[in-house]
C-alpha cells in the first residue's frame, strides 16, 4: 500500500512538472490514464490518449477539450464518495477506538468485579455457615447471574432479584440455623417459607438496605455502559452516511473533475471545500448539540458515581450485609419459628440429608493479590481518566467540516486552487455554516429536508441523555439525577455523604472495604484492600451461566479486536 502511494505521489509530481497551456487545455491524458489505473479506478485504455471534446459529461463539463468519458466521470463519483468515507473514517478513528477500549474494559471488570463478589458470599457461607453452604450457592450463583443480567442491559427488576435471594435463602437457613434437623425439609415446606418470609421478615431490614444500594449503584453503572456502546452506535452511524445524488455530485465535482482537465495535483479552495462538505454533512452537524450533551451527561454522572453510589462497594460488600441478616435470623429464632408453625405447620423433613461444602478456596485464587491503597487505579479513577480524554471530543461533529477540509482536503492558504470550475488564486462565493438550516444559501450543494437514520440516532442521544440524567432512576432516598434549571451540577445535588445505615463505613460485623483494580483492557488486577480485619475471602465459587458471559466476553472482543488492528 505504502509503495503504491508513493508511486502515485511520483507520478503526480512528474506530471506537475510539464507546463499546462495558457488555455488550461491538457496536451496530453497520459498523466490522467496512469492516475487512473494507479487508484484502481478502471483500466487506463479507456481513459483518451489525448483531449476529445465532453459533450456526453453531465458533471465535469468544461468548455476546453477533456481528458474524461462518461464512463470515467461514473467512476470518479464512486470514487468520491469513497474517498470521503474514508476520510470520515480516519477523523473519527481515535475517539472510536477510545470509547469501544473502554466499553470492553468496564464490561470485563464488570464481570470479574460480580464473580469476585460471589467468591465473598460463598466464602462467607463455607467459612461461617458450612453446614449450609451447598445448599446456598445455587442461591448466590443465581443471584450475581441476575445481577450481571441486568448490568448488562436486561430488563430485569433489581428488588425482585433482592427478594428472590432472600426468599430463596430463608428455608436454607431456617433448616440449618433456626430450626435444625437431622435432614432437610421438604420441598413444599421450603415453598411455604419462601412464601411468609417477606410477612415475617426473618432478615429484619436488610433485603429493604441491600434493595435500596443496589438500586442506586446498579442502574447508573448499567447506563453508563449502556451510554457507551450508544457511542460507538454514533460513531459507526456517521461513519457510513448515504450521500444524497447532489451532496454525491458535488463531491465528484470538487475531487476529480480536475483530473478532466489534467490538473491531477490541484486542490479545492478552502472556501470551496467548506461548502461541499458542510452541505453534505449537514444533517451530521445536527447531532453536535446532542453529542456534548451526551457527553456532558456522561461526566456528571460520573463524578456523581461515589460512595453508597459505587458499585464496587455495594457488590464487594454485598457479603457483610448478608452475615448481618443471618446474624439477625439466629438471634430472632425462636420467634421466628413460632411465627412460621402458625402458618405452615412443624417441620416436614425428608428422608436424605443434603451434601456439605465442598468448596476449594485454592481453585480460583490465582490473579487475587493484595496491593496498597495508594498504588491501586479504581473503577472511578478509570472512569476518570476515560471522561477526561472524551471530553476532548465534545465539539467533534460541530466541527467535522473543518477538521475534514482543514486537514485533508484543502488547499493550504496563498496556493492557487480549485473553485469547481478552474484553478484560481481564491474562492470568491459565500461560504456557509454548518447545519441544515445554515444551508439555504450554500451554492455548491442543496440539501433538501432531513435524513431519518441520523434522525434516529439523534433520538437514541435524547434518551440516553434523559438515562444519564436520571430522568427514568428510582428514587431511592436522595437519588435523584434531575437537571437543575439553575445551573446546579449532579455533584451539587448528590452530597455523596456516606452514613452507616448505608453501609460506608466500619461495622460491627466486620465490614471489609473492598476495591476492583484496573490497569488496562488486556490486564486486569484484582485488588483486595482490608480496611478492618481478614474475613476469609480467599476463596471463590463462581460459576456464571457460562453462554451469557461467553456471549458477551466474544462480542466486545471482537469489537476492540477490529479497531486495534486498524492501528
Amino acid at each position: 500500500m505504502e509503495a503504491r502511494s508513493l508511486s502515485v505521489l511520483l507520478l503526480l509530481l512528474a506530471a506537475a512538472a510539464t507546463p499546462a497551456p495558457r488555455d488550461g487545455e491538457p496536451r496530453s491524458c497520459e498523466a490522467v490514464r496512469k492516475v487512473f489505473q494507479l487508484r484502481q479506478l478502471g483500466s487506463f485504455r479507456g481513459v483518451p490518449e489525448f483531449p476529445r471534446a465532453g459533450v456526453d459529461l453531465q458533471v465535469c463539463t468544461s468548455k476546453n477539450p477533456t481528458c474524461c468519458t462518461k464512463k470515467m466521470e461514473e467512476r470518479y463519483q464512486t470514487a468520491a464518495k469513497q474517498d470521503i468515507q474514508q476520510v470520515l473514517q480516519t477523523s473519527s478513528a481515535t475517539l472510536k477506538f477510545l470509547i469501544s477500549r473502554n466499553a470492553a474494559a468496564f464490561q470485563e471488570t464488570f464481570e470479574m468485579l460480580i464473580k469476585l463478589a460471589e467468591n465473598y458470599t460463598s466464602t462467607l457461607f463455607c467459612n461461617a455457615y458450612r453446614n449450609m453452604a451447598a445448599e446456598a450457592a445455587t442461591r448466590v450463583q443465581e443471584f450475581f447471574t441476575d445481577i450481571a443480567l441486568y448490568i448488562f442491559g436486561t430488563d430485569i427488576s433489581t428488588k425482585e432479584c433482592v427478594n428472590r435471594f432472600f426468599d430463596n435463602l430463608f428455608p436454607v437457613v431456617y433448616n440449618h440455623m433456626i430450626n435444625p434437623g437431622l435432614t432437610d425439609v421438604t420441598l413444599e415446606y421450603a415453598e411455604c417459607l419462601q412464601m411468609v418470609r417477606r410477612d415475617i421478615r426473618p432478615f429484619g431490614d436488610i433485603p429493604e438496605k441491600v434493595i435500596r444500594q443496589m438500586g442506586r449503584s446498579l442502574l447508573p453503572s448499567r447506563n453508563f455502559l449502556q451510554a457507551l456502546n450508544l457511542g460507538i452506535e454514533v460513531i459507526n452511524t456517521t461513519d457510513h452516511l448515504h450521500f444524497s445524488k447532489d451532496c454525491s455530485r458535488a463531491l465528484l465535482r470538487m475531487q476529480y473533475c480536475p483530473h478532466c482537465q489534467g490538473l491531477i495535483l490541484s486542490k479545492p479552495c478552502m472556501g470551496y471545500c467548506l461548502n461541499v462538505i458542510r452541505g453534505c454533512l449537514a444533517y451530521v452537524a445536527e447531532v453536535d448539540l446532542h453529542w456534548q450533551g451526551y457527553i456532558q451527561s456522561l461526566e456528571e454522572l460520573s463524578s456523581a458515581m461515589h460512595g453508597t453510589y459505587d458499585v464496587e462497594h455495594v457488590l464487594l460488600n454485598f457479603h457483610s450485609l448478608v452475615n448481618d441478616a443471618l446474624m439477625q435470623a439466629r438471634v430472632n429464632g425462636p420467634e421466628l419459628t413460632e411465627q412460621v408453625n402458625k402458618v405452615c405447620g412443624p417441620p416436614v423433613r425428608k428422608p436424605t440429608q443434603s451434601p456439605h461444602c465442598s468448596f476449594d478456596r485454592n481453585k480460583y485464587s490465582q490473579g487475587l493479590k493484595m496491593f496498597s491503597r495508594d498504588v491501586e487505579e479504581t473503577l472511578a479513577s478509570r472512569r476518570k481518566e476515560f471522561i477526561s480524554h472524551l471530553r476532548l471530543y465534545r465539539a467533534f461533529y460541530g466541527g467535522l467540516a473543518d477538521q475534514l477540509c482543514g486537514n485533508e482536503l484543502a488547499a493550504a492558504d496563498d496556493i492557487p486552487c480549485w473553485n469547481g470550475e478552474d484553478v484560481v488564486k481564491s474562492y470568491t462565493h459565500h461560504v456557509v455554516g454548518s447545519g441544515i438550516k445554515a444551508q439555504a444559501g450554500n451554492p455548491e450543494v442543496r440539501v433538501k429536508g432531513t435524513d431519518p437514520v441520523i434522525n434516529q440516532i439523534i433520538d437514541k442521544l435524547k434518551h440516553i441523555i434523559q438515562l444519564l440524567r436520571g430522568k427514568s432512576f428510582p428514587k431511592y432516598d436522595n437519588w435523584d439525577l434531575r437537571q437543575t434549571g439553575s445551573g446546579g451540577s449532579v455533584d451539587e445535588q448528590i452530597s455523596g455523604v456516606c452514613d452507616d445505615e448505608d453501609g460506608c463505613g466500619g461495622s460491627g460485623s466486620g465490614e471489609v472495604k473492598r476495591v476492583l483494580k484496573i490497569t488496562d483492557c488486556n490486564k486486569m488486577h484484582l485488588t483486595v484492600i482490608r480496611k478492618k480485619h481478614d474475613h476469609g475471602t480467599t476463596g471463590n465459587t463462581y460459576s456464571f451461566r457460562g453462554l451469557l458471559m461467553y456471549t458477551y466476553n466474544s462480542c466486545f472482543k471482537k469489537l476492540t479486536e477490529s479497531i486495534s488492528n486498524k492501528f
